[in-house]
Formats: C-alpha cells, structure tokens, sequence
C-alpha cells in the first residue's frame, strides 16, 4: 500500500520542487546574481599580435622591459653591496 503513495510523492515532488524554485528565484536570474562589470572590456583585454611587424614590436617591447628591470636589479644591487660594504 505504500508503493503508490510513495510514487505519487515522488512524482508531485520532482513537478513542484524546480516550480518551487524558479517561482522563489524568479526569471530574471541574470539581474539578480550577476556582478556588473565583472568581465573585461575589449579595450582592456589583451591583444594578441598576429602580423610579422606587430609580432616584432611587440618582442622589442617585451625586450626592453626585460632589460629595464634588469638594469634596475643591477642597480639595486650594486646599492647593497656598497651599503654592505660601509657597514
């Protein structure tokens, strides 16, 4: 007797619990959840650099902050050492 009673239960509970949620939650999901501005803009995304000149440009760009950094932490070093060397 208590197979139907349960398959009735089973059948009205998987029909009412997702109207049971989309009538709570609503339809406007979108609104409610979503973080404005949360994805970049094209502007600031990445480009990535498919023609031969850009693809060169873009390397010595890419060289030259190399070797600034570079020439920074020689420098900074070289402070150091010297301080090092005071002491």
């Amino acid at each position: 007797m208590a197979g139907p009673n349960l398959e009735v239960f089973k059948f009205g509970m998987y029909i009412l619990f997702p109207i049971g949620i989309m009538y709570y939650f609503g339809t406007n999901l979108d609104d409610r959840f979503s973080v404005p501005e949360f994805w970049p803009k094209q502007e600031q995304t990445h480009k990535i650099p498919y023609e031969r000149e850009e693809i060169k440009s873009e390397l010595e760009r890419l060289r030259a902050k190399r070797l600034a950094l570079r020439q920074q932490r020689l420098e900074e070093g070289a402070q150091a050492q010297s301080r090092n060397q005071d002491q």
